[in-house]
């Protein structure tokens, strides 16, 4: 059975939902982010996964506070990617609390300002955010330099002892998850969501459903489903994702393996990283496909002439009135 406590608190943007007894999901407006350690645990006791919003400074140092103690500062923070509504505050959080931040070395090049993501494809996914909204999320890297530091090579998560990070190519090169084998509870970022992110109804009404990482900012779908295989046969108890309610019980494990068999039907059918990958080493980005052709702007300029031409032919219309008016109150 689904989790009691997510379902019963699922629209309470803000709140911390218990994913686990040392796992809570701090839901902001877009994002979600994860604070894991006992409650009350204290300060430098527990981790920060992942960093919200560019303003999701206040409702992060509330939660902490609230969950661990007033001043209580973790013991580090993990990044699962580096993507603008992943890193939001993370400088800023970093230096206040002076602590590490942790990503894949694969990851580095984005955080350390050598390297931009590649840029968001919105001809793919559908839906509003998808078609719209992601035309202006911002793809450049972040320098967190002196903070940043790469994840341990035997696969440990630092300040987290019993869980383990894996690395879940496709939405990014560096991509991690992050599972404990105890009672096999996943927090696997973006490597897939549970709601459809580039519909802003979807978003809007927050319905649950284990759904393929956002699809415009993902330039790797071969990667992206072996990530997503790889996740599967571990047979998470709950799904703690970036995007959406977590998940839990046999309804979240029918949707996953779902989505595992179909996800050549569910992933875009066509679109900029579908035709080709982004190519990108531990320098960073190193190829990007072409564009695929975008009817959008052009159905744009379009309606905007329409609206400019109705507009001044109006207006004309207004003139030449008046004009004929002056001219009939000369003559008569």
């Amino acid at each position: 059975m689904e989790n009691v406590a997510i379902q019963k608190n699922r629209q309470e943007i803000g709140s911390v939902l218990p994913v686990a007894s040392d796992v809570g999901c701090l839901q902001l407006s877009l994002v979600n982010v994860y604070l894991v350690g006992p409650p009350g645990a204290g300060d430098r006791a527990w981790v920060l996964v992942d960093a919200g919003m560019p303003t999701s400074g206040p409702a992060i140092l509330r939660a902490a506070a609230e969950r661990f103690g007033s001043g209580s500062r973790p013991a580090a923070i993990v990044l699962t990617h580096g993507h603008f509504d992943h890193r939001g505050v993370v400088k800023e959080l970093a230096e206040m609390w002076d602590v590490p931040v942790y990503a894949h070395r694969m990851e580095l090049p984005y955080l350390t300002g050598r390297s931009d993501y590649p840029p968001p494809d919105p001809t793919v996914g559908g839906g509003a955010i998808a078609t719209l909204a992601s035309r202006l999320f911002p793809k450049r890297g972040i320098d967190l330099r002196p903070h940043i530091e790469i994840l341990p090579e035997d696969g440990s998560v630092p300040g987290l002892p019993g869980w383990r990070w894996i690395h879940t190519p496709g939405h990014t090169p560096g991509h991690v998850s992050l599972f404990r084998d105890m009672d096999r509870v996943l927090i696997a970022g973006d490597a897939f969501v549970t709601m459809r992110q580039e519909s802003l109804v979807a978003v809007m009404t927050r319905r649950q459903e284990v759904w393929r990482p956002p699809a415009y900012f993902t330039p790797d779908w071969a990667a992206a489903r072996r990530s997503v295989e790889e996740l599967a046969e571990l047979r998470p108890s709950v799904a703690a994702t970036g995007h959406g309610i977590p998940m839990a019980g046999e309804r979240m494990l029918h949707e996953l393996d779902h989505l595992v068999r179909e996800f050549d039907e569910i992933m875009p059918s066509d679109g900029r990283y579908v035709r080709q990958p982004a190519l990108a080493d531990e320098r960073g980005v190193v190829m990007i496909p072409p564009p695929v052709h975008d009817a959008l702007p052009f159905f744009l300029a379009v309606g905007v002439t329409l609206a400019l031409g109705v507009a001044f032919s109006r207006r004309r219309g207004q003139l030449g009135g008046s004009s004929r008016q002056l001219a009939r109150y000369q003559f008569e």
